[in-house]
C-alpha cells in the first residue's frame, strides 16, 4: 500500500526491513515481538548514552523508527547509569512485561546486531564504546572489536 509520498513509503519500507531482520535473528514470525524488542532496546540505548549522543544515534535511524526512538523521551536525569548486565536487561524488560525467560537478552542481541548493520559503522562503534565492557557483549563481535580499539 502506497501513501503517495515517497518519503513515507521509503521509511515504511526501511522500517519493515529492520523488523524482518530482527524477526530472522529471533527466529520468529511474530512481528509484534520484533517491534516490542526493537522499541525497548532503542529506548534503553537512548536513555543510556545521554542527550547529545542520543540525538546523533537518532539521526541514523529511518524516519519512522526515529519517531519510535524518541517516543516518550524525557532527557532529564539521563544518561542512566546501568553498568551491569542485570540492570541493563531490567531497563529493557520494563517495556517487555510479558517477555519469557531469555527473550529480553535475545531481543537485545538481535536489535543491536540489526542496528549495527543498518547504521553507519562509526556511529555503531562510537555508541558501543560508551558502554562498559560488561554491556558490550550485546553488540556484534565486529563492533565489540572496533570499540575496544577506540
Amino acid at each position: 500500500m502506497s501513501t503517495g509520498l515517497d518519503t513515507f513509503d521509503k521509511t515504511v519500507q526501511e522500517s519493515n526491513l529492520w523488523l524482518k531482520d530482527i524477526m530472522d535473528r529471533l527466529e520468529t514470525a511474530d512481528r509484534h515481538r520484533a517491534y516490542s524488542s526493537l522499541r525497548a532496546v532503542l529506548h534503553a540505548l537512548r536513555d543510556r548514552v545521554g542527550a547529545e549522543n542520543a540525538a546523533h544515534l537518532g539521526a541514523q535511524l529511518p524516519m519512522l523508527l526515529r519517531g519510535l526512538y524518541y517516543e516518550g523521551w524525557d532527557p532529564t536525569d539521563k544518561p542512566s547509569k546501568e553498568r551491569h548486565e542485570e540492570a541493563f536487561l531490567a531497563h529493557i524488560a520494563k517495556e517487555l512485561p510479558r517477555a519469557e525467560e531469555g527473550e529480553v537478552e535475545q531481543g537485545a542481541l538481535a536489535v543491536l546486531d540489526v542496528l549495527s548493520k543498518h547504521i553507519d559503522r562509526n556511529a555503531a562503534v562510537k555508541t558501543a564504546a560508551m558502554f562498559p565492557m560488561e554491556l558490550r557483549k550485546f553488540w556484534p563481535a565486529f563492533i565489540q572489536s572496533a570499540a575496544k580499539q577506540r
